[in-house]
């Protein structure tokens, strides 16, 4: 079947979904990522189970975490079949969802313009330069003090972290594009805005769904050091409570259960790009730059 509808367009939404998943199933690169999960699998238990290594095995055994996960009445009290589970994962997938479209709302507007114009960027560059090296620790107790309650804080500091690395990228994206593109538009007679748009937005895509990518998995480990010192649920807490209490076959749990929507959440965000994206893949395959 040809890759593109009857009217000759190319596909779109769910037949443009499958159309990627069945090109990706002919690659190698799902089936060696499963080999490289089954490897580490195998490394965890050999290590921490079968040789008992120091110092892996101090920590809970894969069986040991799989049986307690899969467990309907959980020894620790959390498994797949309890309700605080999936409230934790829930708490924490909003808080990034809101503090992950805050970031880009603010970031990629900034980054258009300090990467457009250079007046712009020596008034702002400066500032986020001065402000990003600051650990988002260091940001924690003055969260604290700027917001009330538990939610606002959290919500800020990852969002804080998530902005830098938007804006700079999309800066970076803007700067990247060829200078002969802005020539040929102004050649054109074409206005500013209307260079901004089909020459700026477009050209800075690329770089934008990058730093969006490294954007959401920064947000994540922001928001899991702010849920762990200030926060009432979420699975920054649920690791944090775990070990306070000696709860580490749990512990474990929530870091295995952080590890697979921070995957998820990255995957959306590359699945977005390539959809939005599709105009660079046909101008590649017709053999542009």
């Amino acid at each position: 079947m040809s890759n593109q509808s009857v009217s000759g367009r190319p596909p779109s939404g769910l037949h443009y979904f499958l159309h990627k998943s069945r090109k990706a199933l002919k690659t190698p690169m799902p089936y060696l990522a499963f080999i490289g999960i089954g490897i580490w699998l195998l490394s965890y238990f050999l290590l921490n189970e079968y040789w008992r290594v120091s110092p892996f095995y101090k920590v809970p055994g894969p069986v040991e975490v799989v049986t307690e996960w899969l467990n309907k009445d959980p020894i620790w009290g959390t498994s797949l079949f309890t309700q605080d589970y999936y409230i934790n994962i829930w708490v924490s997938c909003r808080r990034i969802f809101i503090a992950f479209a805050i970031a880009t709302g603010l970031g990629v507007p900034l980054g258009l313009f300090m990467g457009w114009s250079k007046k712009f960027k020596d008034y702002t560059f400066p500032i986020l330069e001065t402000l990003r090296p600051i650990p988002i620790l260091a940001w924690v107790p003055l969260a604290i003090v700027m917001f009330a309650g538990f939610e606002t804080p959290i919500i800020y500091l990852a969002t804080l972290a998530s902005f830098f690395v938007t804006a700079l990228n999309t800066m970076l994206g803007v700067e990247s594009i060829d200078e002969s593109y802005f020539r040929a538009a102004g050649c054109l007679g074409s206005k500013k805005h209307h260079v901004f748009l089909n020459v700026v937005v477009p050209g800075a895509l690329p770089f934008i769904f990058t730093g969006l990518q490294i954007s959401i998995g920064v947000a994540w480990f922001s928001l899991v050091a702010a849920e762990m010192i200030s926060g009432d649920f979420g699975l920054g807490y649920m690791i944090m409570d775990s070990f306070m209490v000696n709860k580490y076959t749990t512990m474990v749990m929530a870091m295995l259960t952080l590890g697979f929507v921070g995957w998820i959440t990255s995957a959306m965000v590359r699945a977005a790009g390539n959809r939005m994206m599709q105009w660079r893949e046909r101008a590649l395959g017709q053999g542009g730059v």
